[in-house]
């Protein structure tokens, strides 16, 4: 088996926030914190402009710059490849989340420990999919083998939009199934 990690396609995604619900609640997630985040962006102007929304969590990436900056090793790889957090081992520093380019850990003030996304490994073990990809309604989220689901959804995916931090610096394990207007570098993030 290869890398692992998410696919997610831009061209389907109608920003209903259900993979970000089912997160916080298979975590039980504090208010305030949030391991997938849906944002959405507006490019394009008047009278042609355009919307899309991005789903986004852990890269489980393989340069990752949040394991490199850990110094106790919570912060590692696990035997599958992605990035996993041991909440025992973790001191609450927040070297990860700085490091992070993409946002993700989180800082939990009540347990003075950071969170994030594991690629929800425990449901995983049993052979089912993170609650995100279950979740999703309109089927926009898969986690398994890069180059399956590369086979599966077609050689046009990317790993990077303008949206998102440089790819080269940490080789995200994403592939993203963009819409052309998620591709323009103008855009503005619309809070919802």
């Amino acid at each position: 088996m290869g890398r692992l990690g998410f696919y997610f396609d831009v061209t389907a995604c109608i920003g209903c926030r259900t993979c970000q619900i089912a997160c916080k609640d298979k975590n039980r997630l504090d208010v305030g914190i949030i391991f997938r985040k849906v944002r959405t962006f507006q490019t394009g102007a008047y009278p042609t402009p355009f919307v899309f929304h991005y789903s986004g969590t852990c890269n489980h990436c393989e340069e990752a710059k949040c394991v490199r900056g850990c110094p106790t090793g919570a912060m590692h790889f696990g035997d599958d490849g992605t990035v996993q957090h041991d909440k025992d081992m973790c001191i609450g520093c927040k070297y990860c989340v700085w490091n992070c380019p993409y946002s993700v850990p989180q800082y939990i003030e009540a347990k003075n420990v950071v969170g994030k996304c594991d690629s929800c490994k425990d449901l995983r073990d049993k052979g089912e999919n993170p609650v995100c990809v279950d979740a999703c309604l309109m089927r926009c989220l898969k986690f398994g083998d890069l180059d399956q689901l590369k086979m599966e959804y077609g050689s046009e995916l990317v790993n990077e939009i303008p949206v998102l931090p440089p790819a080269a610096t940490t080789k995200p394990s994403v592939l993203i199934k963009p819409k052309d207007c998620a591709l323009d570098s103008k855009f503005t993030v619309m809070e919802v």
